[in-house]
């Protein structure tokens, strides 16, 4: 809940490498903490990390990123380079997928696929993690932009989302423990984030921040439905001896969904904004080059009016295309089946 507040003051104050230099720290902190506390048992067993899988999956996720961040603006559709690197992304895909055929241990086993559960949860995380984590980024970039707010301020006015996420997580929680039900979940929160999102695309650059923090807030209500929910689902439906893995295959889904939705929501993003531009700005204007909010608040009056409303159109069709994500997600729901919940004595 305070990591956007924390990622905005260390960009205001520090600079945006700090927001990875932190982990260091904290990483060694929790190290330090396990090593103290937690005592695992005696017995170990040798295992063998599928590094060729992990080389793979690395390849085919930095080529499909590369792709769909760059094409449209670092090159374009047509360039041949563009197209060879998304070759090599489906080779290794199909790599990576023969490879985990044949792993003494592998780093997502086929045989999880199926599994109509896991196979359901991975595709409803991988969704909603591009739609979320695509569209979401846009917002700190809007308040700064539009608002005028600096990073700090940015993050601090994100809590509406995050607060909303907390408080239906515990609740949904509690419901759960108490009726054994989970069903529901999925489909009331993918609903609640397709509201959100549809909400968000009548965002304007003359919206008032209630209604953002309104906004978020039902966006948050429905990830906090919907999220730890799959990870429920995911590991009722498994043997205990496969919870490790099942439940790191949905994260890692919807950690791919979020990486390839930041690349395509930025890609697209910035062709609306291009577009815009080109049709409102004045004839022989020219923007400096390196644009960021600070930029923008510098530019003269009736120029910055013209990339106001061109980065009001981007909001909106980064925001409309996510609802439309979204919407797959809630319909894929509705295929999730209800299952006992398992108990301890399990």
């Amino acid at each position: 809940m305070i990591g956007p507040l924390i990622g905005g003051f260390l960009v205001q104050h520090a600079s945006w490498r700090w927001i990875f230099y932190i982990n260091l720290p904290l990483g060694l902190f929790a190290l330090l903490v396990i090593g103290a506390v937690f005592h695992s048992s005696n017995k170990r067993s040798q295992h063998q990390i599928d590094w060729l899988g992990a080389i793979y999956l690395s390849m085919a996720l930095l080529c499909i990123i590369l792709f769909t961040s760059e094409g449209g603006s670092v090159h374009a559709w047509n360039d041949p380079q563009l197209w060879c690197i998304l070759a090599f992304g489906i080779v290794g895909i199909i790599g990576f997928m023969y490879e985990e055929r044949i792993a003494i241990e592998p780093i997502i086993p086929l045989a999880l696929f199926r599994n109509r559960s896991f196979l359901l949860c991975s595709l409803i995380g991988f969704v909603i993690g591009m739609s979320l984590f695509g569209s979401v980024t846009f917002l700190p970039l809007y308040l700064q932009v539009v608002k005028e707010a600096t990073p700090t301020e940015a993050g601090l006015q994100l809590i509406p989302l995050m607060g909303g996420l907390l408080l239906t997580s515990i609740i949904s929680g509690r419901i759960i423990s108490r009726t054994g039900k989970y069903r529901l979940f999925p489909i009331l929160g993918t609903l609640l984030g397709v509201t959100g999102m549809v909400l968000l695309t009548r965002i304007t650059i003359h919206s008032p921040l209630w209604q953002l923090y309104l906004f978020t807030g039902v966006l948050g209500a429905g990830l906090g439905l919907v999220m730890q929910v799959l990870v429920l689902a995911v590991q009722n439906a498994m043997p205990a001896q496969m919870y490790g893995v099942a439940t790191s295959g949905v994260t890692l889904f919807r950690s791919i969904g979020g990486s390839i939705g930041v690349a395509l929501f930025g890609a697209v993003f910035t062709h609306v904004l291009q577009s815009n531009l080109q049709q409102l700005l004045p004839e022989g204007a020219v923007l400096p080059p390196g644009m960021n909010p600070v930029a923008v608040q510098h530019l003269p009056a009736d120029i910055r009016l013209d990339y106001l409303d061109a980065f009001g159109a981007a909001i909106h069709a980064a925001f409309l295309m996510a609802a439309g994500i979204m919407a797959v997600a809630f319909v894929l729901s509705w295929l999730l089946k209800e299952a006992p919940l398992k108990t301890a004595t399990h």
